[in-house]
């Protein structure tokens, strides 16, 4: 009876309890969606390691698309917040998306607390903004002025090699992380470009940058609740300090340069270039074949003694194949994100407005229908054949969004190749960990590690 008693008051209190854990779970469902579960499958991800080297990277950079499309198809939806996301990698469908020029599709809008690396740059304006911003970087990235910023370009190469000599002092053989030494080249080529000055003159912005990417990439993988970003959070704080910071330093380099304009903050994300160097060397330094291949083409092209000058870029082939195909493997962005205007039908698909799309670009570029059997193979031969579909490389993007800054990224990195392959063969050293990481872009989670050996003059 006693026991009876006991139950009869505990019961209440346990359907309670029940009741508050469903409510709980279900208003996590409506308001975060599948965002903790994504969150989740980029932790496991970065916390796994492997101790082969493997092309195939899909699981690592993009779990998310790694394991749903395995369970529920290549194209499937799920839940951002109250948002609807369609996954797909899908060639034609994604070049409908991204080709389209009618406006039923439109750039995701920043969550606000991502918005402070972005700012209100090309990559993040719509409609008539982007169109007046967008013929203005045109004229700032055409391919003639980026020629005539390939001795600037050289200067910032040669001043890291002299670095470099010092660092070997004599020895045969030392080792370097040149993922960190690409991102300051890259930081130094963009100050001298875009300010006239130099990467220690922008050093300030740089690191201010690089602390406000760490935010944004977490920020990235939260649902934003409306007014989050007002509360004074440690977080939010943080996110103010270094946005004011950076304003303010960005204005006195405008101030002191000649040449800076307003185009010229865009040119401050040095990821893309840097990233494709780093994957660069790690393949050639695992594939000496073609290391081999590269280098008699830059000497050949160039000359023993002579520095690449504009005019010469175009014969590099192999290097250009070279690139396009580290590109195809390890690409900058992983994926592409776009929403729907209005109610579109793509394919057979019924599409309501305000849907976003998640284009897995990492899973075109890894799909063995397209590319072969040995897509997750380094072969840059496959780039001597034409292709048979736009949507099957665009590591750029495609369409009238296509990355403005591509002819610069290309250009410096042909440069970097063909100086740094004239004066060093390398290898992978022993310490290096092949882990690929989304951060923004993709990178090396701990770092690259390469083994350089002067070639005798």
């Amino acid at each position: 009876m006693g026991n009876d008693r006991k139950i009869k008051r505990v019961l209440p209190t346990a359907l309670g309890m029940m009741n508050w854990q469903l409510l709980r779970v279900m208003m996590d469902g409506i308001f975060f969606g599948n965002s903790a579960e994504i969150r989740r499958l980029f932790a496991a991800a970065a916390e796994s390691k492997s101790t082969s080297i493997n092309h195939d990277v899909l699981h690592r950079v993009a779990p998310l698309y790694y394991e749903w499309s395995r369970k529920y198809g290549r194209t499937f939806l799920y839940w951002f917040g109250a948002k609807p996301r369609l996954a797909m990698s899908d060639p034609d469908m994604i070049k409908e998306i991204l080709m389209n020029t009618g406006g039923s599709f439109e750039k995701v809008p920043f969550n606000p607390q991502s918005k402070v690396l972005f700012g209100g740059g090309l990559v993040g304006l719509d409609g008539e903004r982007w169109a007046v911003h967008r013929r203005i970087t045109n004229q700032a990235f055409n391919m003639e002025r980026v020629k005539g910023w390939v001795p600037e370009i050289v200067g910032s190469i040669s001043k890291m090699l002299e670095k470099w000599e010092g660092i070997r002092g004599g020895r045969d053989e030392f080792e370097m992380d040149v993922h960190k030494e690409l991102h300051d080249l890259s930081a130094d080529i963009i100050s001298r470009t875009a300010f006239g000055s130099s990467y220690e003159e922008g050093k300030r912005i740089f690191s201010l940058q690089e602390q406000q990417m760490h935010l944004v990439s977490q920020a990235l993988r939260s649902v934003y609740i409306p007014g989050f970003r007002f509360l004074p959070t440690k977080k939010n704080r943080e996110r103010r300090r270094l946005e004011n910071e950076t304003r303010e330093a960005i204005r006195k380099m405008i101030k002191n340069s000649s040449r800076a304009g307003e185009d010229s903050r865009n040119l401050l994300r040095k990821e893309t270039t840097a990233n494709l160097l780093t994957w660069s060397l790690i393949l050639l330094a695992l594939h000496q074949e073609w290391q081999t291949k590269a280098r008699e083409e830059v000497f050949s092209v160039c000359g023993g003694s002579n520095l690449p000058a504009a005019e010469n870029l175009n014969d590099l082939k192999i290097v250009s194949s070279i690139l396009n195909e580290t590109l195809r493997l390890y690409p900058p962005a992983i994926m592409l994100m776009r929403q729907t205007s209005k109610k579109v039908k793509l394919g057979t698909l019924d599409i309501p407005a305000g849907t976003q799309f998640y284009l897995s670009l990492t899973a075109v570029h890894h799909d063995t229908d397209i590319w072969g059997e040995d897509a997750n193979e380094f072969n840059p031969l496959r780039f001597n054949e034409s292709r048979n579909h736009l949507a099957s490389f665009f590591p750029f993007g495609i369409g009238p969004r296509i990355c403005v800054g591509q002819n610069l990224a290309m250009v410096e990195a042909k440069i970097v190749l063909a100086m740094l392959i004239k004066q060093y063969s390398f290898i992978v050293s022993p310490t290096y960990v092949h882990a690929p990481m989304l951060f923004i872009s993709l990178q090396p989670q701990y770092g690259a590690q390469i083994l350089f050996r002067r070639i005798s003059s």
